[in-house]
């Protein structure tokens, strides 16, 4: 399974819109008050948003919370990040009324969203945007230029030593000590590690032949941690160790430039952005839908390829009209302008273009009362 893509380059990034909405608000985490029938005005909301999900958006949810709750006395939005796996677990089971997951529905899980989101079920609206840094703990070094096939072998446990020729052919002149290499990933189901092996199964075809997965390959057992705090935290404990994260949680660790074309290109919001531009619509979605496919064996200079697209999951109708107004009134501001600068600055990632903010809007908009 592919991912999305987002708007035009250095605007498109991140509008971590939200998730807001899940189920109805029969759900027992949903809380909503009083609200304008007409709709979303922020000043005639209240009550309070369950979401939960993808580990990734945890900066930019922390900002949009804070600013949402700011702007509107009398909300407030909770956000557990769990991960992307148990975020959408959790959706499905109407135990949240939004989730925030790396990776967009699968069929059969809007298939089964009908049960709790009526008969046209939930979609996906891209929220946040951001590179995944391949990062790693090499006391001295701060960038190495690795191509698609060797970040493979390091992964796969095939390259266990820093200064193994293929690493060097790559990095003349940086010195590369006899040290071991310790694989730190994911140990939850992760919409991060669905789209890192995406790329892998894309650009080192022929060297990794595992399916695209949330979960970890069984057989390539290494460290491993939970979130993208935990495997952070442990790669940056870890002298040699290497990881995937999001680019804005890597902190002080080393970052790899990816070889993509003829030259290695620097891991940058604006490079994600590059690499957003060639994405295309999932097929047989539906209208509101805005899943993208990310094309990860891209050869076009300046691209990154290492995406990930951070989705907000809806119900395209809730039970009540207060959930309903509440849910639009936090989706139009993580779209707008100040939404999108807050989290900017909060995680690191670019804002969303102004016609891929529209459309985002123009799906939450549509969002009714189960009828």
């Amino acid at each position: 399974m592919k991912l999305h893509r987002i708007g035009s380059a250095a605007a498109v990034l991140t509008v971590a819109a939200l998730a807001l909405t899940a189920c109805g608000s029969d759900s027992p985490t949903a809380s909503a008050g009083t609200a304008d029938s007409t709709g979303g005005s922020a000043a005639a909301v209240s009550g309070t948003l369950t979401g939960s999900g993808a580990s990734s958006q945890k900066s930019a949810m922390e900002a949009w919370k804070a600013g949402f709750e700011a702007a509107t006395p009398g909300t407030m939005v909770q956000y557990s990040p769990d991960g992307s796996g148990a975020g959408r677990k959790a959706f499905l089971a109407g135990g949240a009324q939004f989730a925030g997951s790396d990776a967009y529905l699968k069929d059969e899980e809007i298939e089964s969203s009908k049960e709790i989101c009526g008969p046209e079920g939930a979609f996906n609206v891209p929220a946040y945007v951001s590179p995944i840094a391949v990062a790693f703990n090499l006391p001295g070094v701060e960038t190495l230029n690795l191509d698609a096939a060797t970040i493979a072998k390091i992964f796969k446990l095939e390259i266990t030593k820093w200064n193994d020729p293929a690493i060097a052919a790559t990095n003349e002149g940086v010195s590369l000590p006899d040290t071991a290499i310790t694989v730190v990933h994911r140990n939850d189901e992760s919409g991060t590690t669905e789209n890192f092996v995406d790329y892998l199964a894309a650009a080192a075809k022929d060297v990794w032949t595992y399916d695209v997965s949330g979960d970890w390959p069984k057989d390539l057992a290494s460290e491993n941690a939970k979130g993208t705090s935990g495997v952070v935290a442990t790669t940056t404990a870890t002298e040699g160790a290497i990881t995937y994260a999001d680019f804005s949680a890597v902190g002080k660790l080393g970052t790899v430039n990816v070889k993509v074309g003829d030259d290695f290109t620097e891991i940058s919001a604006e490079a994600a952005a590059k690499g957003v531009e060639a994405a295309t619509p999932v097929e047989g979605r539906g209208e509101l839908d805005m899943s993208l496919d990310l094309k990860r064996d891209t050869t076009e200079s300046g691209s990154y390829p290492i995406i990930l697209v951070s989705y907000h999951v809806f119900c395209s109708s809730y039970k009540d009209q207060a959930t309903v107004d509440l849910v639009k009134s936090f989706g139009e501001y993580v779209l707008s302008e100040a939404g999108q600068k807050e989290a900017a600055a909060s995680a690191g990632n670019a804002p969303l273009s102004a016609k891929m903010s529209e459309a985002a809007i123009k799906s939450i908009d549509s969002i009714k009362v189960a009828s």
